[in-house]
């Protein structure tokens, strides 16, 4: 049996002490798989992904990471370029002046020439309809556009998962068949947080419900 990309033992987090988020949780990622994972608004569905990157801390049980433990802030330094993160917030994620300076901004850091980044740029646009946007100022874009672009400064990583929060926010229902489309041909495992229940659907392979501070299988 292959090591899990991701395997939550008994993490628990809170924000304060009378603010708990996850207890006791756990839950495994394999290779090519496609979780699904939903809860109501508050219950820890965003936490939980941000964990997996580092950017939070458990207050006590063990994150794996590719089949090694993860504590400190050194034990994620080879995980981001692995995992690509969109956040639910899209000004989160952009902040160079242009649409290509975002795009090329992780391939240019993981050491990639800078011919072969602009190819990945023009290539990733264009896979999601964005061909043309390279010297877009990225403030002034619609809130869909810069969700397109948010996308698209992860899939030019070529990471090993995904971690897509709300990708269809704002996406009009074309771009949202188009994003479907784009998506479903990756190989990757991913774990996905929709309110978009036809999306998820399409895309995963099965749901994880994220309640009290638990993950359940649906």
């Amino acid at each position: 049996m292959t090591e899990p990309l991701i395997n939550f033992q008994n993490v628990s987090f809170s924000y304060s002490p009378d603010r708990p988020v996850l207890c006791d949780c756990n839950f495994r990622l394999e290779a090519k798989e496609r979780i699904a994972l939903v809860g109501a608004n508050g219950s820890g569905k965003t936490t939980l992904l941000h964990l997996i990157v580092g950017l939070l801390r458990p207050s006590s049980g063990c994150i794996e990471i590719f089949g090694k433990a993860r504590h400190m802030e050194a034990d994620f330094h080879d995980v981001r370029p692995r995992i690509g993160l969109l956040f639910q917030d899209s000004d989160d994620q952009l902040f160079c002046p242009t649409v290509a300076e975002d795009v090329a901004f992780g391939p240019l850091n993981l050491g990639i020439k800078r011919e072969q980044v602009r190819q990945i740029v023009s290539q990733t646009l264009t896979e999601l309809g964005l061909a043309g946007y390279e010297h877009r100022i990225t403030y002034r874009l619609s809130s869909g556009e810069k969700r397109l672009v948010a996308m698209a400064t992860v899939l030019a990583m070529n990471p090993d998962v995904l971690l897509l929060d709300e990708p269809t926010s704002a996406l009009d229902d074309q771009t949202k068949q188009r994003l479907l489309e784009v998506l479903s041909r990756l190989p990757q495992a991913m774990i996905l947080v929709s309110h978009n229940r036809e999306f998820r659907e399409e895309l995963t392979n099965h749901t994880l419900f994220l309640s009290h501070g638990r993950i359940e299988a649906a």
